[in-house]
């Protein structure tokens, strides 16, 4: 138990220092820049989901093969040249065509400034957000969780106080939470360097042509973690182009306050799911069905615990909360961000359970079930969801969509556990009968 507490406690703090950049950033910019960089930050975080999210792909898709193959093989130096690339062309796509890509996210005149100058800050650095996130999964797999949550943390601080660095004293507005953001990554990976000196590692790096096999078993076991980052991305695009319609820029704005927190605590759940996920898949391999249910357990009623607390922090504190990111004082702001976040984040009670049952399938090697449960959450649920009740009854209906959304997800994660059940049982039957 011990040995879970450890897991999950360092990968918390690690995923919990990534959501933090995105989280300073939202601060300095409403109160450095104003609503239209808070509207235009919010515009820019898909993009910045697609890059952790790729990150993620490749890294706890090779982690997760590397913990469950029992050997480290190559995997690591395959994907670390896979992730480069694809890295090198997003900075190729930042340097050419960032306000294209801007104004197809959905920035206006107003806008479109101040967010195409934040993506290219962040599309230019792109190697380092894909590859950070792919040596934290391998490192993490590597028995080093502990350098994992040292290197986020770190990289955390960095980016917080130069944000208020670059955006206060220096002046640098946008261009300057963009720079402290896309410096943090470097910071990380720095420090997981110092890998090389563990004792324990069984990491090694060479040059090695990747091969199909090893990408695409990883893509397989990583595309649920992908799915899962990208539909937060998703849902902000999402909600982005039904809000700018019922509400404007304002309007984009309050959902900017709500997604940003959500990204947080989002975070949370992310970080107990990853920190079972190396030992659920260490127990596959030995086959200790007990431990794999304990484990699991422990991850649920740990996810569950934080939605409560968070929930309860949002309910009673929402002013506090909203006004800290409100400089202007907007009242339409204060409004529709007041009224959002008792019925948004309802949806914590089925996105903390969620996100362990979606890494949990992929720990143990069940794809498929994973793949789904990304695909309902994000995208066939949530998307039909949102442009029919937002029509409905406004925004309103736009807010009750999240909720609506992850309850239907959490029927489905249920379903597959009994279903996972079923067939363990079946199997350590079939085996005390041999």
């Amino acid at each position: 138990m011990n040995e879970i507490k450890g897991y999950v406690t360092r990968s918390v703090l690690s995923t919990l220092g990534l959501s933090l950049y995105i989280l300073a950033d939202t601060f300095f910019i409403a109160n450095g820049v104003g609503v239209l960089g808070l509207a235009a930050l919010n515009i820019a975080l898909p993009l910045f989901n697609l890059l952790t999210g790729l990150g993620l792909l490749l890294g706890m898709g090779g982690a997760t093969l590397f913990a469950l193959k029992g050997r480290s093989g190559n995997y690591f130096s395959q994907l670390l040249i896979v992730g480069g690339l694809i890295g090198l062309f997003f900075t190729i796509v930042g340097i050419c065509f960032s306000r294209q890509l801007a104004l197809l996210l959905g920035a206006s005149g107003a806008t479109v400034d101040l967010t195409t100058m934040y993506m290219r800050f962040i599309l230019v650095m792109a190697p380092f957000f894909i590859l950070n996130n792919l040596c934290l999964a391998f490192i993490r797999n590597d028995q080093n969780p502990q350098l994992a949550m040292k290197a986020m943390i770190f990289s955390s601080v960095f980016n917080m106080i130069f944000d208020y660095i670059f955006v206060f004293p220096m002046n640098m507005g946008m261009a300057g939470a963009a720079l402290a953001t896309v410096l943090s990554p470097v910071i990380s990976l720095a420090i997981l360097s110092t890998h090389r000196n563990f004792s324990k590692r069984r990491l090694s790096l060479s040059w090695a042509i990747p091969e199909f096999g090893t990408i695409t078993k990883s893509i397989q076991l990583g595309l649920s973690s992908f799915l899962a980052e990208m539909s937060t991305g998703v849902s902000i695009l999402v909600f982005n182009q039904v809000l700018i319609g019922l509400g404007g820029d304002i309007a984009i704005a309050a959902y900017g306050v709500l997604a940003n927190v959500l990204v947080v605590a989002l975070s949370l759940f992310t970080g107990v799911a990853q920190g079972i996920q190396p030992l659920i898949s260490r127990a596959v391999n030995r086959k200790e069905i007990q431990t794999i249910q304990k484990t699991l357990s422990f991850g649920l009623k740990t996810s569950f615990i934080m939605a409560i607390g968070l929930y309860l922090i949002l309910f009673f504190l929402k002013y506090p909360i909203i006004s800290a990111f409100n400089r202007e004082n907007d009242p339409l702001l204060i409004q529709l961000a007041a009224a959002g976040i008792p019925i948004f984040f309802l949806s914590l009670f089925g996105s903390s359970l969620n996100m362990v049952f979606s890494i949990f399938f992929s720990a143990i090697g069940q794809a498929k079930q994973a793949f789904a449960l990304a695909l309902f959450r994000g995208y066939i649920f949530l998307i039909p969801f949102v442009i029919i009740l937002a029509r409905i009854c406004g925004i309103t209906g736009a807010w009750v969509s999240l909720p609506v959304t992850e309850g239907l997800t959490l029927l489905f994660s249920l379903f597959f556990l009994r279903q996972y059940y079923k067939k363990s049982k079946k199997n350590m039957k079939l085996k005390s009968a041999v």
